[in-house]
């Protein structure tokens, strides 16, 4: 497997202390929060978790790449929104997998320009490239 190089426009820079029941903050003190397992793994859903913390950045950085292929196809995305179910669970091949569902909502274009929007953004987010060919993201048009 080959590495692809790129040109680091930024990199974002986050501790964790112990672990998935502990805390995580960023360099910058932006964000700084207590992460704990979910109930439905055996923890205290106390505090936020790594899940949590994907599907917000995935959901973001999709709604982002969204908009770039939207301006690039004069298509109107006002009042879109982008939803990010991650799931994670016991993998067929030993230890934990994640799996995303993307669900994406554009009420100002009809449904094949949407699905036509949204194909587009998949190849365009950071996330969506990190993750293809590694978990499986299903692309869901609301």
């Amino acid at each position: 497997m080959s590495i692809q190089q790129i040109d680091v426009a930024y990199t974002a820079v986050a501790t964790a202390e112990n672990g998935r029941d502990g805390r995580v903050a960023t360099d910058d003190g932006k964000l700084d929060v207590v992460v704990n397992p979910p109930k439905e793994m055996g923890g205290s859903g106390a505090g936020t978790n790594p899940e949590q913390l994907f599907a917000a950045g995935y959901s973001a950085c999709f709604q982002g790449a969204l908009g770039v292929v939207a301006r690039a196809a004069k298509a109107d995305i006002k009042g879109s929104t982008v939803t990010a179910q991650v799931g994670i669970g016991k993998a067929e091949a030993g230890g934990f997998g994640l799996e995303v569902e993307l669900i994406t909502s554009i009420p100002n274009v009809d449904r094949a320009t949407a699905e036509e929007l949204v194909a587009k953004a998949h190849e365009v987010c950071p996330y969506s490239n990190a993750t293809r060919g590694n978990i499986k993201v299903t692309l869901t048009v609301a």
